[in-house]
């Protein structure tokens, strides 16, 4: 098992190798639903709720992404995925790029990996302090029946 000590010293290296190189990253976001609620997590290496996702790997689908992401994230095996929209960040020298899937169909078979340190189920209406304003952007819109697909900034 990695340490979580060991997980923010690779993502404050990773956001220095982000400060002077400047990659373009795509990465993958699913809300997952249920009952009018919604599955976050919290992860070990930086504080905060946010949607099940991360980065898609070369040679990987958006599809494949949503779906590896989701299982390492929460353990659950994903059903039927609709496309939310995709949104931009351009901020502290990111160029990052946010693809969100809904999924209202899904199984828990497994457990969240070690980069997670908690996984919570919330009412839509009742949002924990601390969630990131990318990710309660995308559930109020969701909760306010806006349309798929979008695009915009994070």
């Amino acid at each position: 098992m990695v340490k979580p000590v060991f997980i923010r010293i690779l993502y404050f290296g990773y956001r220095i190798y982000c400060f002077f190189l400047r990659p373009l990253r795509i990465g993958v976001r699913v809300m997952m639903l249920q009952d009018e609620k919604v599955w976050l997590v919290r992860q070990t290496y930086m504080p905060g709720w946010f949607m099940p996702g991360g980065g898609v790997k070369k040679g990987e689908t958006l599809e494949e992404a949503t779906r590896r992401e989701a299982r390492e994230e929460t353990g659950a095996e994903l059903g039927n995925l609709t496309l939310m929209g995709a949104y931009s960040n351009f901020t502290e020298w990111k160029s990052d790029h946010n693809i969100v899937f809904i999924c209202k169909n899904f199984e828990f078979k497994g457990k969240p990996d070690s980069e997670i340190s908690e996984l919570r189920l919330f009412a839509l209406n009742e949002l924990p302090d601390g969630i990131w304003p990318g990710h309660r952007r995308r559930l109020q819109e969701y909760q306010t029946g806006i349309q798929n697909p979008q695009f915009g900034e994070w």
